[in-house]
């Protein structure tokens, strides 16, 4: 039975996982013969972000239109939620209306809630906790590299923030390494960490604090904003924390010759990646945020599609 929402990289298997990449293969290769079935014709998908968007938001808005469907962007500002109703009746009342809701806040707690009450898919765009749709986007650009994802590590680099939450269930699922550089206090949660290790993924996980061993026989090495949304308020300690954590020409150079970079974007250049790392060769950053298209589009079919 495949799953009815997109809550965490840890709700799907590596079968489902595997379908999904199958199909935005597909949908990448070949989409002319997918605007022309407009698999989710007659469908239309709320999105409710309560946090900015570039990528997460057009990608989504994007995969409607070319599939078929529609898209309509719910802001709170400007609903009834900013007077007072509550989620659950807000998620009971778009049902009626919608064939999908795709929720990006703050708590995930807040995401369980819409998922509890909705009776339509609820797809993650961003919590503070997860980014899977960006994992997963992550995994399709890895083995569009590789050919495989089976035993490629991957070095994280920075904050173990939601991306790196969910990377490290991604990866571990899909048989891969990662291995995770973060400062003391910045680590990413030890409970995830933890129900990663004894799941059913053949991967492994590791977390240091010294950026040179996290990339040691890398094949990709990632990095993300030191200061992600909701914590601009510690954004003068966070640079301090983290100006040892930058992938810069130095740190590359110790993972494998071949490797290549990896960021979710926004950059910011001269904070958490040098400029002519994210902007070099070995950068692998605008094929990452293209896939989000392609990858979300499957996410839909598969959620929304009628097979």
């Amino acid at each position: 039975m495949k799953p009815t929402h997109l809550m965490r990289i840890a709700g799907f298997s590596a079968a489902d996982i595997n379908a999904l990449l199958r199909s935005a293969s597909a949908l990448k290769a070949n989409p002319a013969d997918y605007i022309g079935s407009r698999p989710l014709a007659g469908k239309t998908i709320g999105l409710v972000f309560e946090k900015a968007s570039t990528r997460t938001r057009i990608s989504f808005e994007v995969a409607m239109t070319q599939l078929g469907g529609h898209s309509l962007v719910l802001g709170s500002e400007g609903s009834q939620m900013t007077r007072g109703e509550s989620v659950a009746d807000t998620a009971k009342v778009l049902s009626r209306y919608l064939d999908g809701l795709v929720i990006r806040t703050f708590g995930q707690d807040i995401l369980d809630e819409w998922a509890s009450h909705a009776t339509i898919p609820v797809i993650n765009g961003l919590t503070d906790l997860h980014h899977p749709c960006q994992a997963l986007a992550d995994l399709l650009t890895i083995q569009e590299c590789t050919g495989q994802l089976q035993g490629v590590k991957v070095a994280y680099i920075g904050d173990g923030n939601n991306v790196a939450h969910s990377l490290i269930e991604a990866a571990v699922c899909m048989g891969m390494s990662i291995s995770l550089a973060c400062p003391l206090g910045y680590a990413p949660q030890q409970a995830i960490v933890d129900a990663a290790r004894v799941g059913v993924g053949a991967g492994t996980v590791e977390c240091v604090t010294d950026p040179m061993i996290a990339v040691k026989d890398a094949d990709f090495i990632y990095t993300d904003v030191w200061t992600s949304m909701g914590f601009e308020g510690e954004q003068e300690t966070r640079t301090t924390v983290f100006s040892g954590y930058q992938v810069n020409a130095a740190l590359v150079a110790a993972a494998k010759p071949t490797a290549l970079v990896m960021h979710c974007l926004p950059a910011h250049r001269g904070e958490e990646i040098a400029a002519d790392v994210v902007d070099g060769p070995q950068s692998i950053v605008l094929d990452q945020a293209e896939n989000r298209l392609h990858v979300q589009k499957a996410i839909l079919v598969h959620l929304l599609g009628d097979s």
